[in-house]
Order: structure tokens, then sequence, then C-alpha cells
């Protein structure tokens, strides 16, 4: 040990040695000075090469999974990773929109045209003013001559089956003196006729003929939250024909009044909002997830305002749907009561004991009872001004609707009310039927 110190010592007592090696020592520096500052000077492409190479052998390892089976190899990549929003929006669209349909109203008009009236005098003062044009006293006249098929409305909807059944708005089929075609997404035309109109819900069921059709899988609503990236697809303006846009869930349990053109309004409660856009047209169409199930109808835009925009979650119309499948309508339980939830406003203002639940209260005219009669509600006793408070346990309040509640259960079920009948509080069952189908 002592002899290598010595020896070390001896070298670097060499003057010429130690210039050398200290240069060299700085020329090192230097040198990996210089090459670092090239490599982050040029950053960007350094990593965009690795990038590219990563996702290059990605793509043949996908590849040479195909060895193996296509079926599995679709289930890797499924399960991979994705680098952006972008390519889940992008896949999603690609498995979706085969599934995704235009539906066009037509109907039978009248056709007008002109014509002049040959028995009719020509300009009287042809002499006394001649500069004055005879058509200003032989105007042209209008008259029917047959009928012809316009386009007079839209919507879109998807398929639920492989057999042609198509989920859509009732609002968007609600005419019942009209032709519905539907357009697939690979340009075919179709005739659809309207299976059942849910009497509850702004959703119907429609099909076409014919099998084998792409259709959407069914996700879960009940375990959306906000934020939640979404994407809309339908029939903007009924122009443009699946148009994509994409945003997130921005509410749930929402409740809102919703009207078209021809002044009908309807409230819509537990609904989602999303800032995805939704114009006239898309009503109908699919609010997918980005694993292309479908998570709400699209039904309603508010007015005025932008990035507004709301759906029927999915599971309160699968009931709808398995009920088509197996009776070939809809059937749905319902109580037989008009009625306005009340609110800590109507509380103080009519002196209530409660600022939750609904009175059941007549509608607009003499002829909207509040007790429909013959029905669940009025075979179990409930009069006018009764409040419903609960159901099976259930506070009725903003957050849990009457509707919602009485959708959950099954015809012929009973199901236990807690109501106040003129000021006392009791409990009463009633036994749900069927709700007529309008």
């Amino acid at each position: 040990m002592q002899n290598l110190l010595s020896k070390i010592k001896k070298i670097f007592s060499n003057k010429v040695f130690v210039l050398s090696f200290l240069s060299g020592v700085v020329s090192l520096v230097i040198v990996l000075m210089v090459s670092l500052g090239i490599v982050w000077h040029y950053r960007a492409k350094v990593f965009g090469y690795f990038a590219k190479e990563y996702l290059r052998e990605s793509q043949e390892s996908f590849k040479a999974s195909n060895d193996v089976g296509k079926t599995e190899a679709e289930k890797i990549i499924e399960r991979q990773a994705v680098f952006s929003q972008e390519s889940f929006v992008v896949n999603t669209v690609k498995k979706t929109n085969p599934a995704v349909v235009s539906i066009v109203i037509s109907k039978n008009v009248p056709k007008y045209e002109s014509y002049i009236d040959p028995n009719k005098q020509l300009n009287p003062f042809g002499g006394i003013f001649p500069g004055v044009p005879d058509f200003f006293f032989n105007m042209p006249q209008y008259r029917q001559n047959g009928t012809e098929k316009k386009e007079v409305g839209g919507g879109s909807g998807f398929f639920v089956s492989a057999e042609g059944l198509i989920v859509t708005n009732k609002h968007v089929v609600d005419q019942k003196d009209v032709e519905y075609t539907v357009f697939t997404n690979d340009g075919k035309k179709h005739n659809a006729v309207v299976v059942a109109r849910d009497p509850v819900l702004d959703i119907a069921l429609i099909k076409v003929s014919g099998s084998g059709f792409p259709y959407l899988g069914l996700g879960n609503s009940d375990s959306l939250q906000v934020g939640q990236s979404v994407i809309a697809i339908g029939n903007a303006l009924g122009e443009f024909r699946n148009t994509v846009s994409v945003g997130v869930v921005s509410g749930l349990a929402r409740s809102v009044t919703a009207g078209d053109m021809s002044g009908k309004t309807e409230t819509l409660d537990q609904v989602i909002q999303t800032d995805a856009a939704i114009n006239p047209g898309n009503s109908g169409g699919p609010l997918l997830n980005l694993s292309g199930e479908v998570i709400g109808v699209n039904v309603a835009m508010a007015q005025g305002s932008q990035s507004v925009g709301f759906a029927l979650p999915v599971n309160s119309i699968k009931g709808a749907i398995d009920s088509v499948k197996n009776t070939g309508k809809i059937i749905r339980p319902y109580l037989g009561i008009r009625y306005v939830p009340i609110t800590p406003e109507m509380k103080d203002k009519n002196n209530l004991s409660v600022d939750y639940g609904v009175l059941v209260k007549n509608g607009a005219t003499a002829n909207d009872l509040a007790v429909i009669p013959g029905s669940p509600a009025d075979k179990a006793g409930i009069v006018e001004n009764d409040i419903i408070l609960e159901i099976n346990g259930k506070k009725i309040n903003d957050q849990t609707s009457l509707a919602s509640l009485i959708r959950q259960r099954n015809i012929g079920e009973t199901i236990t009310l807690k109501i106040l009948h003129k000021g006392a509080e009791k409990n009463i069952s009633v036994i749900l039927e069927s709700a007529k189908d309008n």
C-alpha cells in the first residue's frame, strides 16, 4: 500500500503529466456540457423520437398477438392504457357510430300552383292610363293541385337489438299521420313503425325490418360522477347526421321543464346535465361514456344558453326496453294522481306543517282531476289535498321525486305511502297497476 502511494506521488510530481491530466479532465467536462446543452436544446425532438419508437414497438407487439387470435388481440388492445382522451373518443365513436340512426319525418302536404283567371277583366283603364301595367289588375291566384311529400321534422335514435329495435324520444315520433324513415350510418334507408310510446317518460321505441343490426350496450347511470367525460351523437339540426360532440357530466338529478315548437311542455326529473352540445335533431340520440355504453338518452337543451343540455338516465328506460322485448309494449306502474311538489316557499305561504312531499291537486282545467277515478290511488282512498310524504320509507323531495320512485316498482306490487290526510299522518297500502299507453 505504501509503495502504491509512493508511485502515485511520483507520478503527480511530474508537471507535464499533471498538466496533461488536468487538460483532459477540463476537455471532458466541456464535451459533456456541450453534449447536455445540445440534448436540452433538442429535447422535444429526442422525446418525440423515443415516444414514436415506443408506439412502434407497442403496435408490433399488438400485431404479433394476432397470431394467437383476433378476439384475444382485441381484448388485449382494449385493456391497454391510452395516451390521450382523443384516442378514447375516436375509438368510441368508431365503435358506436354504426348503431346510431337518423329519423326523418315525412308528411303529405298540399301542393299549390299559381294561375291567372282568364275570365277576369284586364286593365279597365288601359286607354286612359296606358302606362299602368296590366298585372296590377290581373294578380295571380293560388289553388291546390294535389299533394306532395315533404320532410317536416327529424330526430335521432339508436339500436338496442340486432332485430331492429330503436330507442328515441317520444316527442320525435308523437305524430300519427306521418311516415317515419330511418337512415343508418351506411346511408341505407328503412321504413320504421312506432312500437310503443312511454306514458311516463319522453321515450319511444320504433322498429325497422331486418336483422343483424349493430346495437349499443346499456351502462349504469347510477354510477355517473360529475366531471365524467361523455359523448353525444345525433342528427344535429335534423340535417347533419351522426354529429359527434364531447363534454362532461355537468350535473345529476336535475329537474327541468322541456317544450317543443308546438308549445307542448313536459317536466323532466332526475335528468343528466351535460355541456356536450345537444342541438335540435339530437333528440333521441345516445349519451355515451368512453367505454361506448349508453348512459343517457339526449332529450333537451336549455333555450337561450350555451353548453347546457339534458339526457334521460339510461337506468330509467331499461324497464321500458325489456317490457317491449317481452310483451311488445311498454307497461309502467302508476298511481293515478296529479300533484305539485311542496317547497319551503309553499309551506310558508300556505302554513303547511312540512316542506317536502307532494300535494295531490287538480290540473289547470275542470277535466284534470286530482285523482283519476278507478286508479290505484283512488282505490286506496287518496283524495285531493292529501300530502304524500314517503314511499316505502323514502322521502319525496327535490332529490328523489315521486315519479322516479314509482318507476322503480313493479306492476302488482304493494307499496306503502306515508301521507298527511287532513293534518293527520298515516300509512296506507297501494297496489300498483299498469298505466295506459297513450
